[in-house]
C-alpha cells in the first residue's frame, strides 16, 4: 500500500526546471495484532541497569525529600541484600511496612510527576538498549508487552509509557480520594506473585501463555519464566544462568567486561527493598517534605 507521494525536481545546467517526478512513498505498516501472544519483561536489571526505585530514591534526594545518608544506608542495606541472597520472612514483612510509611499520605498525581521527571534525569539513560529492542520486536509482531516489577504500579507505568510499552505490572497501594492510605492492595510483586499476576492478565486479557515470553536476570523470577512458552534469561545473575542452561532457556547479556561481574551497589536486590531506598529517609522526612 502507498500513501503520499514524493515529488523530485529537476533542474537544467541553468538551474531552470526541467521536469518533476513522482515517486510512491509507502505508508508506515501496522503490525497486525498478535492478541493471544505478549512479553513480559522484569525492570530491575532486565530493562534497566540497576533498580528502578534506587534511582527514584536518588531523585528524590536530589530534590531534598530525605538525605544522602538515607540513600546510603539503604544502598549497603540493599548490597548486603544481593550478596547473601537471602530473603527471609521478616526481611519482606519489614519491607511490606516500610512501603506503607513511605506512600501514606502522598498524592498519586505527585508520584507520577516525580517519577516523570526521574525518569529523564537517572533512568532512561540507563535503559539497556538490548533489552530494548527485545520489547520493540514484540511489538513490531503485533503483540502487547508488558513489565512486571515489585516496584510500586506509578513507577512502572510512566517507565513503561516513556518506552512506548503496552502496561505494567506492579506493586499496589491503596488509594482513596487520590491519596494513597498507607495499606497495600494484596503484597509485593515478587516471586510467585509476578506468576500469579501473569496468570490474571493471560485470563482476563484472551493470552495464550505458551505462546507468550518472559525476560528476566533473577532466579527470584523463575516462577513466572517458568509459566511463558518461551523464557530468556536477560543479564543473568548466576543461579538463574544455572537454571538456563539446564533447562535450555535463550540466555541474553548485554553487560560488558566489568559489568558483567561486578555487583553494583543500585542491583535489584528482591522485592524485600521495593520500598527500602525510598523509605529509610522517607519515613522521617515525609511530614516537612511531602509534595505539595
Amino acid at each position: 500500500m502507498t500513501g503520499t507521494r514524493k515529488v523530485t525536481v529537476s533542474t537544467d545546467v541553468h538551474g531552470h526546471t526541467a521536469g518533476w517526478t513522482e515517486t510512491p512513498v509507502a505508508s508506515p505498516v501496522t503490525p497486525t495484532p498478535d492478541p493471544a501472544a505478549a512479553a513480559f519483561f522484569d525492570v530491575d536489571n532486565t530493562m534497566m541497569q540497576g533498580a528502578s526505585i534506587y534511582w527514584f530514591a536518588r531523585g528524590l534526594a536530589a530534590r531534598n525529600y530525605f538525605t544522602a545518608g538515607d540513600l546510603a544506608r539503604f544502598a549497603w542495606r540493599q548490597a548486603k541484600f544481593r550478596l547473601l541472597a537471602t530473603e527471609h520472612a521478616g526481611d519482606m514483612s519489614q519491607a511490606k511496612e516500610a512501603a506503607l510509611a513511605f506512600v501514606q499520605g502522598w498524592r498519586v498525581d505527585d508520584v507520577e510527576r516525580l517519577a516523570d521527571e526521574i525518569f529523564d534525569e537517572l533512568m532512561a539513560p540507563r535503559i539497556w538498549a538490548g533489552t530494548r529492542k527485545l520489547a520493540e520486536r514484540h511489538l513490531a509482531a503485533g503483540q502487547r508487552v508488558w513489565l512486571v516489577s515489585a516496584a510500586p504500579v506509578e513507577i512502572g507505568r510512566v517507565i513503561a509509557t516513556r518506552l512506548g510499552l503496552t502496561g505494567a505490572i506492579g506493586t499496589v497501594a491503596e488509594v482513596v480520594d487520590g491519596a494513597y492510605t498507607g495499606r497495600l492492595v494484596g503484597d509485593l510483586m515478587h516471586g510467585p506473585a509476578k506468576a500469579e499476576a501473569v496468570a490474571q492478565l493471560a485470563a482476563v486479557e484472551g493470552l495464550d501463555l505458551s505462546r507468550c515470553a518472559a525476560y528476566s536476570d533473577s532466579a527470584n523470577d523463575l516462577p513466572m519464566l517458568s509459566a511463558v512458552g518461551h523464557p530468556v534469561a536477560v543479564n543473568p545473575d548466576p543461579a538463574l544462568l544455572r537454571q538456563a542452561r539446564d533447562r535450555g532457556w535463550d540466555v541474553r547479556d548485554f553487560r560488558t567486561g566489568r559489568r558483567a561481574v561486578k555487583i553494583a551497589v543500585p542491583s535489584t536486590a528482591a522485592a524485600g527493598l521495593l520500598a527500602g531506598a525510598v523509605t529509610a529517609g522517607l519515613a522521617l522526612h515525609r511530614r516537612r517534605h511531602r509534595p505539595d
